[in-house]
């Protein structure tokens, strides 16, 4: 069985540059497409197999990263962006035309708040900080891959040189046991 991932690691998950200066997020739309800048290289960019983020149709895994909400501002045709779902925690700003997500937002408290969550395949730069690991992994099981390919997606992940978790890398992990510790311990 050929695995595809995503196609941006499907031919090797490609290097990063020193000191990238960010770039454009644009929209699938032919005609006045959503822009988005970014100041600014990502962080924890990853594949990701939940059933939540935007991926191109026939991918089993979208690729998603952050960056600082004071780093991200929506430079064209905003008025387009509508939240996908306003009871999930991260508000998925989504273009009404062409569907495609071009950031995520989280307004309540939670670790990741003050991070935007953005899609970096849909920059015509190059140099973005490369997908380090692979997120929720069996989750794409809820999205239709049968469990018996499970098998196979964790080795061609593995082979791609990213480490396939079934929630997000330990750092990750760590940020979110950490915040709600400090908020358990605040309450008492």
């Amino acid at each position: 069985m050929a695995v595809k991932i995503h196609p941006a690691v499907d031919n090797g998950v490609p290097t990063g540059s020193a000191n990238f200066a960010g770039g454009t997020l644009t929209c699938h739309c032919t005609s006045a497409p959503v822009t988005v800048s970014l100041k600014g290289d990502v962080a924890f960019n990853h594949v990701c197999g939940c059933t939540q983020c935007w991926r191109p149709a026939g991918v089993l895994f979208s690729q998603i990263a952050v960056i600082g909400v004071d780093k991200l501002s929506v430079t064209a045709n905003g008025q387009k962006l509508k939240v996908v779902n306003p009871a999930a925690t991260i508000l998925r700003h989504a273009c009404s035309v062409c569907g495609v997500h071009m950031y995520g937002r989280i307004e309540k408290p939670h670790a990741f708040k003050g991070f935007d969550f953005v899609h970096t395949e849909l920059s015509k730069e190059k140099g973005w900080s490369p997908p380090g690991f692979a997120a929720f992994v069996s989750s794409i099981i809820e999205a239709g891959t049968k469990p018996e390919d499970m098998g196979a997606v964790r080795a061609r992940v593995k082979e791609l040189g990213l480490e396939p978790y079934d929630c997000l890398n330990p750092p990750l992990m760590d940020a979110m046991a950490t915040f709600a510790w400090k908020a358990k311990n605040a309450a008492a």
